[in-house]
């Protein structure tokens, strides 16, 4: 039976879900429903008439495992190859990354020599850590905070510098309340199946299995470590939206908010906040989570329950712009642990990975201040009420107490991102929706992942998945 899937969010993850429905013969019909006036969700690019393109959202993407491979390939079936700017392993952006403590900037470890040996603001060598951890029992919790996890396999330092900083670059969250099974699926499972992290992640374990294109074998041999686009990374979901609205059995909607969801004997009904009436045999919802329990029928109060425990955080995101070459250090950028200031999250150099982005002519330096984030509000304050000057001035102060610059930003622009952050396993509302045979499938940043990898295979495992039923 041909069905009418209705796609919630126009995110990179909606975008993905209906790019893989659309190749089904049995979908008669696929409609998305976004409810701004653009698709691409979090993938947003600011483009100045002088070339100078500033990330708002992801700003790099990494070509590694099947995840990396998919998107690679998905930017082929889009006709971007020639669009790509890789960043290789032996480039400075892959090499540095700093880690600012005790208000010094510290060089990551990296490579044989800096696992060896004793590197500030580490008080002894990493490889002990990784050498014990081999010898170290099996946790028995079914789920436990990412800081305890690291703490007992690898110990108190790592955990309190290296990881907390890195659940703050990655999910803006705090590595004490974030889920080790949710936000790092990999190192639980090498545990639970090899007892050990390192041994987990030498012998390697299952997972998807995606066939690389030619440019997902060209980003392997060439040691790819992240790219972006010419245009930024906005210009992906764009392709995206180009290619499906050239494909009959896809309608795109923008403006289009949902207001309510209600089911009847034949399937969803979609009630928009404008008063249209939808039909659809399907939902894949790419909603928030907490957006998707508001919208939700009253019999689904356990699921809503569950989906508005999902904890959404404020990231401010302040792009800077500075004449001349400004850095003391090159590199990706720093991270700063929770212990050093809890509201000043990194600082990405985007000028090092990728230059061509900056302004033609004249020498300029782009940055982007990441702030807030599980500290928003004890730092700055109701979100709705701080204003976007508060959020500058600290910023730039960032900027120069961190990397000793003393000149002001010869152009700036401040971004407030809501974004989710997994605090909890999703399988227990996937397991509510098989038990009561809901014609409802999650997918998206809520329940698989946030990096723009993990949500576009995320998209397509939805849309897979219904093909393979119907």
């Amino acid at each position: 039976m041909q069905k009418v899937v209705a796609v919630l969010g126009g995110g990179i993850g909606g975008l993905s879900a209906c790019h893989h429905l659309s190749k089904s013969p049995n979908v008669s019909k696929i409609v998305l429903l976004e409810r701004s006036g653009r698709c691409g969700g979090w993938l947003s690019s600011i483009r100045r008439d002088d070339g100078a393109v500033f990330e708002q959202g992801p700003r790099g993407v990494r070509p590694a495992g099947a995840v990396g491979r998919n998107t690679l390939n998905m930017v082929s079936e889009l006709g971007l190859e020639s669009e790509i700017l890789p960043v290789t392993k032996d480039h400075v952006a892959s090499k540095n990354r700093f880690l600012y403590v005790k208000g010094q900037l510290h060089k990551m470890p990296s490579g044989p020599g800096g696992v060896v040996r004793t590197i500030p603001p580490f008080s002894r060598p990493i490889i002990q850590s990784v050498l014990k951890e081999i010898l170290i029992r099996k946790g028995t919790e079914e789920d436990e905070s990412v800081h305890a996890f690291v703490s007992r396999r690898l110990g108190s330092e790592l955990a309190n510098i290296a990881i907390d900083s890195l659940c703050r670059g990655v999910f803006a969250g705090d590595s004490r309340q974030l889920s080790v099974r949710s936000c790092f699926p990999p190192l639980y499972e090498a545990e639970r199946s090899r007892g050990s992290i390192v041994l987990g992640m030498l012998m390697g374990s299952g997972g998807p299995k995606v066939v690389p294109s030619d440019l997902a074998k060209k980003a392997s041999t060439e040691s790819w470590t992240q790219w972006s686009l010419k245009r930024g990374m906005q210009a992906f979901p764009e392709a995206l939206e180009d290619t499906l609205k050239r494909r009959e059995r896809v309608e795109l909607h923008h403006h289009a908010k949902v207001k309510s969801l209600n089911m009847n004997s034949e399937g969803w009904e979609i009630k928009l906040d404008d008063g249209v009436s939808l039909k659809a045999d399907h939902v894949i919802s790419t909603l928030p989570a907490s957006e998707l329990a508001s919208v939700l029928p009253p019999a689904a109060q356990p699921l809503m329950e569950e989906l508005r425990a999902i904890a959404l955080v404020t990231v401010a995101v302040v792009n800077l712009e500075y004449e001349g070459f400004i850095l003391p250090v090159t590199g990706f950028g720093h991270l700063v642990p929770s212990s050093e200031d809890p509201g000043l999250l990194g600082v990405v150099y985007d000028s090092v990975p990728f230059p061509q982005h900056n302004r033609s002519g004249g020498l300029t330096t782009r940055l982007t201040v990441m702030m807030g984030g599980a500290w928003f509000e004890q730092t700055f304050g109701h979100p709705d009420s701080v204003t976007k000057q508060t959020l500058l001035d600290r910023a730039t102060q960032a900027v120069t107490s961190h990397l000793g610059v003393n000149s002001q930003p010869v152009w700036s622009y401040v971004g407030l991102l809501k974004l989710c952050v997994p605090f909890l396993i999703s399988e227990k509302m996937r397991q509510y929706i098989s038990n009561h045979n809901l014609p409802l499938t999650l997918a998206g940043a809520s329940y698989d992942g946030v990096s723009v990898n993990d949500v576009i295979f995320s998209g397509r495992t939805a849309a897979e998945g219904l093909i393979r039923k119907t």
